[in-house]
C-alpha cells in the first residue's frame, strides 16, 4: 500500500502487531472491577449478601433477612421455581463447594447456564478475585444442609413445593 509515493506496509503492520498485543494482554477494554477487603472470606461474604445469593439459596432469608444463622445459610431451598424451563431448585451450595477447587469453581461459573430465576449471567460478569471470595466465604462455611432436588424437564411434575415462576394476566374488565 502506498500514500504519496511512500509505502504505508511497515507502519500497518506495526500498528497491527500493538493491537494483537494489546488484545493479547487483555488491555482491549476496561478491566473488570473487584471487591477488596481484609481477607477473601470477608470479601465473598459481602459479595453474597449484596448479590442477594441468600435470597434464594438460604432458607427463611426473605422471612428474616440478616437473622438467619450461619448454620443455615447457602444450604439451598426444596422448594423450587415452576415455569416454561421446567422446575428449578435453588442448589446447596455448601455441599457444591466442597466438591470443587477454586480453579473448577471458576471454570463452573464460566461454563454454567442453569434455568432461572438463577441470574448466572452477573456471575459471569463478576472479576475472578470476586468468584474466588464468594468461593473462600461459601467454603468457609463447611459442609452443611442436604441436597436439594435436581431440577425437572419441560412437562415434568414437580413432588416437592415449588412457586410459579410465570406471568399472571389479570381477567379483562
Amino acid at each position: 500500500m502506498t500514500f504519496g509515493g511512500k509505502s504505508r506496509k511497515p507502519a500497518l503492520v506495526r500498528c497491527l502487531g500493538l493491537a494483537g498485543a494489546v488484545l493479547l494482554l487483555g488491555a482491549a477494554g476496561p478491566q473488570t472491577p473487584s471487591v477488596s477487603g481484609q481477607s477473601q472470606v470477608t470479601v465473598g461474604e459481602y459479595l453474597v449478601a449484596i448479590g442477594g445469593c441468600n435470597d434464594c439459596h438460604t432458607v427463611g432469608w426473605n422471612q428474616n433477612p440478616g437473622k438467619v444463622p450461619n448454620a443455615q445459610r447457602l444450604t439451598g431451598n426444596p422448594v423450587g421455581w415452576h415455569g416454561p424451563w421446567g422446575t428449578s431448585y435453588a442448589v446447596n451450595l455448601r455441599l457444591l463447594v466442597q466438591r470443587l477447587t477454586a480453579d473448577a469453581w471458576v471454570q463452573y461459573i464460566a461454563s454454567m447456564q442453569p434455568r432461572p430465576p438463577m441470574p448466572w449471567f452477573n456471575m459471569r460478569a463478576m472479576s475472578e478475585s470476586d468468584l474466588r471470595a464468594i468461593y473462600a466465604y461459601i467454603r468457609s462455611l463447611g459442609p452443611g444442609g442436604a441436597p436439594t432436588p435436581d431440577d425437572l424437564a419441560p412437562g415434568e411434575t414437580p413432588t416437592a413445593p415449588y412457586l410459579k415462576g410465570v406471568p399472571i394476566q389479570p381477567p379483562k374488565r
